[in-house]
């Protein structure tokens, strides 16, 4: 699994290696999907470029990325063609009903499962965690991003199933359900 969960996107350069780490290629070579579907107001909307740039400034190509709203279906092949899933912010409740709605929950799980990078952003990183009910399930502890202090870098204890909290500047890590850790 190689799953990146942030509150604010590469908002330093650590998150970026690590996602440029977990993809296997080079920029210029990696293909990427942008789901900007939680983005129904204006201040989520107004951080659409941020997010779109973080792909862009780490060296991805514009046209390797495509934008995928959520509301056309796009295939469990078509998906397997991308290396990444960069998924932005802004309402998770109205993201994660798209996501069931489409039927796009079960290609993007077959998509982690086979080794496709998931980057979540805000409500993108809300909709894997354990948050709300008909989530990505990536991880069953909820997660709480945008923090005034995040927790401690290091493995971050997922047995007990308490809140992990990160700031705009960390992500959480997920290799599986049992390696997981914060990174900043």
């Amino acid at each position: 699994m190689k799953v990146l969960l942030t509150s604010a996107g590469f908002e330093n350069k650590r998150i970026e290696e690590t996602f440029l780490a977990l993809t296997g290629k080079k920029p210029e070579d990696i293909k990427a999907v942008f789901i900007p579907a939680a983005a129904i107001d204006a201040d989520a909307i107004e951080v659409l470029p941020k997010c779109l740039h973080d792909l862009l400034d780490c060296g991805i190509p514009k046209d390797n990325i495509r934008v995928y709203d959520l509301h056309a279906d796009m295939s469990r092949e078509e998906l397997m063609g991308y290396d990444a899933v960069y998924v932005c912010g802004g309402n998770t409740e109205y993201l994660l009903e798209r996501i069931n709605e489409k039927g796009f929950r079960n290609t993007l799980l077959f998509f982690i499962k086979q080794g496709g990078v998931y980057v979540g952003v805000s409500a993108g990183s809300l909709a894997a965690a354990g948050n709300l009910k008909g989530s990505l399930g990536i991880l069953e502890c909820p997660v709480r991003v945008h923090c005034e202090k995040g927790m401690e870098a290091g493995p971050a204890d997922v047995e007990n199933c308490g809140e992990i909290r990160i700031d705009n500047r960390q992500a959480i890590l997920v290799s599986d359900s049992q390696d997981v850790r914060i990174i900043e």
